[in-house]
């Protein structure tokens, strides 16, 4: 197989990441629970904040094209959050280059925490979100490339991000088991229309701001 000359996230395809890497897709679920089952109680605050965003874009979610997704629903989920701190925070469209295999990957990314206040250094987690343009692929791949390039750039060996399409979130793990070997696990789909599926979303993220983005 012939090696792609680069991968750009915007265009990353499956059928070229494994030209790269040793990409293996797994199916436990196991390696979820404790991200999922991160001991976090939400506010009375927290739970109407998620209950009027559920109303207000209840009936018109579906139709959003991707700007509109992440400006009308995503940022304020993420805003409230507040990724902030410090020495990290939420970006968003900035670029990101690795070279994995003697093969150069780049692009923008949709969003992602990283340390750094001005500029991102180290990253720690990524949401990529549904594009309709002509030549974007599924963002399940997108996000893959990403991954990749974090876990070269971080020399470490798992990393953590998301993906939506329209109301549903899958969130992933991807992980290095060995030189140029790779397996990434997918969890099922979350509605985040549905109250008590978008509270174990907000988790989710409050779990990547508490724990997983710290060194």
């Amino acid at each position: 197989m012939e090696k792609p000359e680069k991968i750009i996230f915007q265009t990353a395809k499956y059928d070229d990441l494994v030209k790269i890497v040793n990409l293996t897709a797994q199916k436990e679920v196991y390696i979820f629970e404790e991200w999922f089952n991160f001991n976090y109680s939400l506010s009375i605050d927290e739970e109407n904040f998620l209950i009027e965003l559920i109303d207000k874009h209840r009936d018109i979610l579906s139709s959003y094209i991707e700007e509109e997704l992440k400006m009308e629903f995503i940022a304020f989920l993420l805003g409230k959050i507040r990724f902030r701190t410090k020495n990290k925070r939420g970006f968003y469209d900035r670029p990101l280059k690795a070279v994995i295999n003697n093969v150069p990957f780049n692009g923008k990314t949709d969003f992602m925490v990283a340390s750094g206040i001005e500029e991102p250094q180290k990253p720690y987690f990524f949401i990529q979100e549904f594009k309709r343009e002509e030549k974007a692929t599924h963002p399940k791949n997108q996000l893959l490339a990403e991954l990749l390039a974090a876990i070269e750039l971080n020399k470490t060996n798992l990393i953590r991000g998301a993906y939506v399409l329209g109301r549903y979130w899958h969130f992933m793990i991807l992980e290095k088991m060995a030189e140029n070997s790779y397996q990434y696990f997918i969890s099922n789909s979350f509605d985040s229309l549905d109250f008590e599926k978008l509270k174990q979303i907000y988790v989710c993220l409050q779990a990547v701001k508490l724990v997983y983005c710290n060194d």
